[in-house]
């Protein structure tokens, strides 16, 4: 039980994570952890993109336990779930000492791809992500520093059974073309509850999704993920929440969260290290930038990035990566080498902002303390261990914190350098 007469103490760590990184063109990138000789050359091992192919649902299966069993200690594979066809839904932890509890601090970030079944390329990007860390784990120090100060987990398929129904080739989803779409028919980006749901716990409790969409959002919900991105094919942009708006037009009107200052930086540190989306043309479509606010571009209902962004703490963009939705499997490496840099600078993000624990004055952790930045309206709320991260772009804020049960704490002025 907790009494009212007990002080929530201030914050007892805040640690401005920036300061950790240094400014590179148009995204932060980590100080190495053991820097290579002046005038060396690191050799990436890049072999899986030898012989390009997709893999089928089985063959998947099958390369992430070779993963896991040659990297044991940096590899977990899970299955969140099961497909409406009972097929599993696979996620790559990876991470050093992978049997160990995550260490305190350690922010959790995620990719999601192949929600569409027949939207393939992000289906393969983190298959070939996935090998690329452990593979130069050791020999990269970027990798290595990536890797060694944050929790990464890659969901390549969320659709398997739309997948195997998908062919390679096809550039269109065709009207009442099951690939996009789950075994049921239902697409899954339009399957979550929606922001302006009436009763949206009640909503969440009901089970009325499919076991896809489900399995993903038990997973986001039991876990403190902090950024995310999924990834789509069909257009090449990166777009933001909202992806709806209040007034429901049609297009051509922003919809802004209120971290919209975030969600704009992090949209660009993506499209600006692509040689492609940066330039904001493809597809006979135009994007300032290479970024889009979700509801600007279009409108839609039940989205997984605004779940992310309201039912949970995790920041969530959409990447669109390929005019073609199922490119021939022989692109595929000219498609690692559009995004790898992306990839990589994106998921470095997840370190930028503040990150702290919350106790009380006898230093026991408070679980679900509202974290408030002032001028923000969306509180973070902290972990069962005290734990909170908070994503800012470079500035001057002050934070404070409040939890049931307790007096505020202070407030705590903080300054994020560029």
């Amino acid at each position: 039980m907790v009494h009212k007469s007990r002080k929530l103490s201030a914050v007892l760590v805040i640690a401005v994570v920036v300061s950790g990184f240094v400014l590179v063109a148009n995204g932060f990138t980590l100080k190495e952890s053991s820097p290579a000789a002046p005038g060396a050359i690191i050799e990436e091992d890049e072999s899986f993109l030898q012989n390009p192919r997709y893999e089928s649902n089985d063959e998947l299966q099958d390369l992430l336990a070779r993963l896991q069993k040659d990297h044991p200690t940096l590899v977990k594979v899970h299955s969140i779930g099961s497909s409406l066809e009972n097929r599993p839904l696979l996620v790559v932890e990876i991470r050093p000492n992978i049997d160990r509890p995550r260490p305190l601090l350690m922010p959790m970030f995620k990719y999601v791809a192949n929600m569409h079944g027949d939207e393939t390329v992000g289906r393969e990007l983190l298959i070939y992500l996935a090998q690329y860390l452990v593979n130069n784990y050791r020999q990269d120090p970027e990798v290595g520093a990536l890797v060694n100060s944050t929790a990464i987990y890659l969901m390549p398929s969320m659709n398997p059974d739309g997948f195997h129904r998908s062919k390679e080739g096809s550039c269109e989803s065709p009207p009442n073309y099951m690939g996009r779409y789950n075994a049921a028919g239902v697409d899954l980006n339009r399957d979550f509850p929606d922001r302006f749901d009436n009763d949206r716990v009640r909503h969440i409790r009901r089970n009325r999704q499919q076991p896809e969409t489900a399995a993903v959002m038990n997973w986001i919900l039991s876990n403190p993920f902090v950024l995310s991105a999924n990834l789509h094919g069909g257009a090449v942009v990166a777009s933001y929440p909202y992806d709806n708006s209040i007034f429901h037009h049609e297009c051509c009107e922003d919809s802004p969260t209120p971290d919209n200052h975030f969600f704009k930086y992090a949209s660009l540190v993506y499209a600006q290290n692509h040689p492609v989306m940066k330039n904001g043309h493809d597809c006979n479509e135009t994007f300032q930038d290479g970024i889009t606010n979700g509801a600007y571009w279009y409108e839609l209902n039940g989205g997984m990035q605004d779940f992310n962004y309201v039912f949970s703490n995790c920041f969530e963009i959409t990447l669109e990566l390929s005019c073609c939705k199922y490119p021939k499997a022989s692109e595929l490496p000219k498609e690692w080498h559009k995004n790898k840099r992306s990839l990589i600078e994106y998921m470095k993000l997840t370190h930028v902002g503040v990150r702290g624990l919350v106790t009380d004055s006898n230093g026991y952790p408070i679980q679900d303390a509202d974290v408030i930045v002032d001028g923000i309206k969306q509180n973070i709320r902290t972990t069962k261990r005290g734990e909170y991260w908070r994503l800012l772009v470079p500035g001057n804020y002050k934070l404070r914190v409040e939890a049931v049960g307790f007096y505020p704490s202070q407030e705590v002025p903080i300054t994020i350098a560029a």
